[in-house]
């Protein structure tokens, strides 16, 4: 049977004049435990109603109402079942549905001699809470409205109309009730109540101090979670507002330290190889202190110095080695006691003035990038779970920081290569301009003339034919040297290394040189080469085409009246350094490095006054870097003339330094 009238309704209207109040659960269960502290602790025996809405509330109380009913035998437990609420021996135990009105409702009704009171209350409806509140502290604030009160003429009216409700639900106890009702109603006029407040008393300060304590807990927790709060923003706005790791790093570093109190804070980039690690990033404090933990702390016995600059031991750390095996923190709160560190005590723990020790990885797919460690200088600290938690987030966001400036840092190379094909795309736009429609303007017209003039003179055909044949040789080369930077950039060129002396190679080039045919005199070109010198491990066709290169590069930018000098010299390893020396025109300094790459032409490419497509050098530094060796240009600025040294391999036998020079001499030609 399901009765829809609620209880408070029916007790209200009896009597008008009484004013419900509102209560939080955790009020309800403090005022029922007192109410029931105050039977366990009294000598009458009194009737003892109670009713808990469902079954799991009341399983909760169980045990305590097992102990009430060994002092009467007047209880009486309603609820709405869910699993086993069944009779029991102890006490009764009566069954609503759960549609009825009792089911929204709170009662607890203790009716005796000497003692009554009762708790009637029924429940408000809430709105549904946010789904990220934990149901604990939701059902601590679920509110009812109703009335506590030790009038006894209300705890009367208020157990009558329990037990008849009880006779409804269990017809078997009608005669039971019967006789509770009866005496009920002969004492309803001549009872008194005398109300011991002791165990009201305790119990009501016992929960006034379980909230309390459970308030600052929640306030601690709020406050920690704000200062975890606060750091991780902190980082992240750094990380927003800059991709620059150096100072992301440094941000989080005296973030960290502050909020945690540390005596050192550091942070720094290595990987799970490294030996060593280089220290740039610390906080320091005064002593150490625990921020989170005011009462431990202790009058500081030193100042914690600074670590910076210093090269901080990672292969003989033992911490160091179990945080990159087990890829987690690693805390030692006494370093004086570990074990771990016993022998490498005196060089790590009492030079860096450790007394507890944090390391936290700083990871990316399971890659160390680098280490956050937390040094407590004076005491032992107890590192809190909440502490923990923190650094561990702090790791994660300088995690992502360095990926993001590492990508930042790649899409920056990706830009300037980008840049630097669009320049490359520009330049040879204009070298195929000028340096192919030009030559082949020149071979029409004089293809042109010699077919439309048959009359032309043997002379003045000769010289057409000498234009086109010069024009077309142009092309060839600018052809030929496209072909040849794109065989080497592509890396499909086979290498026919052999050892040779360097004199042959560069008499093959000046003999080249001698074969090209300039529009004025060449320079006067030197060479000085040390009468020892060893044999050079080089693919000789190529060594000579470098050669030739600057040669032709060196007779373009120097006056007939100035000098090209070859010179040779040991580096004192495994490598030959060759210079070729001119008096010419120069480099300026900031163009010493852009003068190697492709269709550099230092004039522009449609107004220049020396022929080339700008490919000879940066085809010589393709040939060079083929061998393991390095190109690079030296002048004094302008009008200051140029040196560009290389290095090619030499031959490591003692065979090549014992050969006989006998034509290696000083040469002009």
């Amino acid at each position: 049977m399901i009765i829809s009238e609620s209880v408070l309704e029916e007790l209200l209207k009896a009597f008008p004049q009484v004013r419900p109040q509102i209560y939080f659960k955790s009020s309800l269960t403090a005022l029922s435990h007192a109410m029931e502290d105050q039977v366990l602790a009294g000598v009458d025996r009194p009737l003892v109603i109670a009713s808990f809405q469902r079954e799991r509330f009341y399983r909760q109380e169980a045990h305590r109402y097992l102990r009430i009913a060994e002092r009467t035998d007047q209880v009486y437990v309603l609820a709405a079942p869910e699993t086993d609420f069944v009779d029991r021996q102890d006490y009764e135990t009566i069954a609503f549905q759960p549609a009825d009105a009792l089911s929204q409702e709170w009662h607890l009704v203790v009716l005796g001699a000497h003692y009554a009171s009762c708790l009637i209350c029924r429940e408000r409806q809430q709105p549904d809470p946010p789904a990220n509140i934990q149901d604990l502290h939701i059902d601590q604030s679920r509110r009812f409205e109703g009335i506590w009160t030790f009038d006894r003429q209300t705890v009367y009216e208020a157990a009558n109309l329990l037990l008849k409700r009880i006779q409804i639900y269990r017809p078997d106890l009608a005669a039971k009730t019967e006789l509770m009702l009866a005496q009920i109603k002969t004492d309803a006029t001549c009872g008194f109540n005398q109300v011991d407040p002791g165990p009201f008393a305790e119990r009501l300060v016992t929960y006034l101090q379980a909230g309390q304590y459970k308030l600052a807990k929640a306030y601690r927790s709020i406050a920690e979670k704000e200062r975890k709060e606060r750091l991780i923003n902190s980082i992240t706005a750094a990380v927003r507002r800059s991709l620059n790791p150096n100072e992301i790093l440094q941000v989080a570093v005296q973030e960290l330290g502050k909020v945690l109190g540390a005596g050192r804070c550091l942070i720094y980039r290595c990987k799970s190889t490294d030996e060593t690690a280089t220290l740039e990033y610390e906080f320091l404090g005064s002593c150490g202190y625990a921020a989170s933990s005011p009462a431990k702390r202790q009058p500081p016995s030193f100042d914690t110095h600074s670590l910076v600059g210093q090269s901080w031991s990672l292969r003989a750390n033992p911490l160091f080695q179990e945080v990159v095996q087990k890829q987690e923190p690693v805390y030692v709160e006494d370093t004086h006691v570990d074990e771990r560190l016993r022998e490498t005590q005196s060089t790590l723990t009492q030079n860096g003035q450790i007394r507890s020790w944090l390391m936290v990885p700083v990871l990316n797919q399971n890659q160390l990038l680098g280490i956050v460690e937390l040094h407590y200088c004076s005491t032992p600290h107890k590192l809190e779970r909440s502490e923990l938690e923190m650094v561990e987030a702090i790791a994660t966001q300088i995690g992502v920081a360095l990926i993001q400036a590492e990508a930042y840092a790649n899409l920056e190379d990706l830009n300037q290569q980008l840049a630097a094909l669009d320049r490359t795309r520009s330049n040879l736009i204009a070298i195929t301009g000028h340096e192919l429609r030009t030559p082949l303007s020149t071979i029409q017209v004089c293809l042109e003339s010699l077919a439309s003039e048959p009359d032309m003179s043997p002379d003045l055909r000769q010289v057409m034919l000498n234009s086109a044949l010069t024009d077309s040789d142009r092309m060839r080369k600018l052809i030929q040297d496209f072909l040849t930077l794109s065989r080497l950039e592509s890396g499909r060129i086979e290498w026919r290394l052999e050892p040779l002396p360097l004199e042959e190679c560069v008499d093959l080039a000046l003999s080249s040189l001698q074969a090209h045919k300039y529009d004025t005199p060449l320079p006067k070109v030197t060479t000085q080469l040390p009468s020892e010198l060893p044999l050079v491990q080089v693919d000789g066709e190529w060594l000579v085409e470098v050669i030739s290169k600057l040669l032709d590069n060196a007779c373009k930018f120097t006056d007939s009246t100035g000098q090209i000098t070859i010179e040779a010299q040991r580096t004192g390893g495994k490598m030959l350094e060759v210079i070729v020396a001119d008096t010419g025109r120069g480099i300026e300094s900031n163009r010493l490095e852009t003068v190697f790459d492709r269709f550099y032409q230092e004039e522009g490419a449609l107004r220049r006054t020396t022929g080339g497509t700008g490919l000879g050098l940066a085809i010589c530094r393709q040939i060079i870097a083929g061998w393991g060796g390095r190109i690079w240009a030296e002048s004094g600025g302008k009008d200051q003339g140029t040196q560009v040294h290389f290095t090619i391999p030499i031959v490591q036998s003692s065979l090549s330094d014992k050969k006989p020079a006998t034509s290696r001499r000083r040469k002009t030609r």
